[in-house]
């Protein structure tokens, strides 16, 4: 038998979705654009510095939009892209998955 490699993407995608809130990040945009401090109150849990980074990086990936409306104050939303919006099914079978098997 050969040796199998797994695909260099398939590798790609788990080192973007296995870091630490990525996940949880898009999930919670799934349902909507949100402010900063809306998607910190969904997510506690984060720092806020560990939202700002998520979020910086979501973005610099193309799966996340920051839209900056010039309002005074100003106001931020943060929003899924199309590309963010395409993973979000996956993410609704690892719900499932952890609906079943984990306690």
């Amino acid at each position: 038998m050969g040796e199998s490699r797994l695909c260099p993407k398939f590798e790609a995608a788990f080192d973007i979705l296995g870091k630490r809130w990525i996940g949880v990040l898009i999930r919670v945009l799934g349902s909507g654009p949100m402010r900063f401090n809306e998607i910190g109150e969904r997510i506690p849990e984060i720092s806020k510095k560990m939202l700002t980074e998520r979020l910086k990086e979501l973005e610099e990936l193309g799966m996340v939009k920051r839209s900056v409306y010039p309002e005074t104050p100003v106001r931020i939303v943060y929003s899924l892209t199309e590309k963010g919006e395409a993973i979000t099914p996956a993410l609704e079978e690892v719900q499932h998955w952890a609906d079943e098997w984990l306690n």
